[in-house]
């Protein structure tokens, strides 16, 4: 029996990445998922290796800035397993940009695709997880804690989910729904890219880490959202759980 035996999680952006490291940590505890993504065909071969251990993974192609959509999402995962216990809302893009040069289409991009959609995600999610004592896991990051330069319309959706969470763990704690934040630092597609495009800079970046790595996204990531995800942490709400091989400091 995995600590997630049986659980029903959506998790968004889960065709890659950190999304994806989730995904796996989470059948391998047993648990059904459901991953959202826009790129189909990423999406299926993720979802085929994830029915090796869990034959009930579903894939669904969502465009997640097609807000009014989100909530029969919600409900298609609810029809097909008859529960919803865990929404990680993982999903954003963005563009990094001096301050000065950003435009209102940056500021759409990042506010479209990671913070309304965990708004309404969360929305259309609460009314089930109340009947599970569910969990809901949303992304902070240290560009937003910190203020990282050329950051500011991903800090600024960030810092939003950030106080939407806060908001939503006081709101139903009553109900026992636990809302907390990771903030990761993690070896994915992206960095993985970054470090090719920009050595000396990621270079700098990696020195900077205590640990002087970046986080496996299943090994670190996904195993930090199963703890969220499961009863190990039932008196843990409101909080950002920095995962991030210590660079963060406050």
């Amino acid at each position: 029996m995995g600590k997630l035996q049986d659980k029903v999680a959506i998790i968004t952006g889960g065709a890659g990445g950190i999304g994806q490291g989730i995904a796996t940590a989470f059948v391998k505890e047993g648990a059904k998922v459901a991953i959202l993504d826009l790129d189909e065909q990423s999406g299926q071969k993720v979802v085929e290796r994830l029915q090796k251990h869990q034959p009930e993974s579903m894939f669904i192609q969502a465009d997640l800035a097609n807000h009014d959509k989100l909530k029969d999402i919600v409900d298609q995962v609810v029809d097909k397993f008859g529960k919803l216990d865990i929404l990680v809302n993982n999903a954003h893009a963005s563009k990094a940009k001096p301050f000065l040069e950003i435009t209102q289409q940056d500021l759409d991009l990042s506010f479209n695709t990671g913070f309304y959609p965990t708004f309404y995600l969360m929305q259309a999610a609460i009314p089930h997880l109340q009947k599970t004592e569910g969990n809901i896991i949303n992304f902070a990051s240290g560009a937003g804690i910190e203020g990282h330069a050329t950051q500011g319309a991903y800090a600024a959706a960030k810092e939003g989910i950030r106080a939407l969470t806060r908001v939503t763990a006081n709101e139903f704690g009553k109900d026992s729904i636990n809302v907390n934040l990771i903030a990761p630092i993690a070896n994915s597609p992206g960095v993985q890219q970054w470090a090719k495009e920009e050595p000396e800079y990621y270079q700098q970046v990696l020195e900077n880490i205590p640990m002087r790595r970046f986080g496996e996204l299943e090994e670190d990531i996904g195993h930090a959202a199963v703890f969220l995800a499961s009863e190990d942490s039932s008196y843990i709400t409101g909080q950002t759980i920095n995962v991030d091989g210590g660079s963060v400091k406050f």
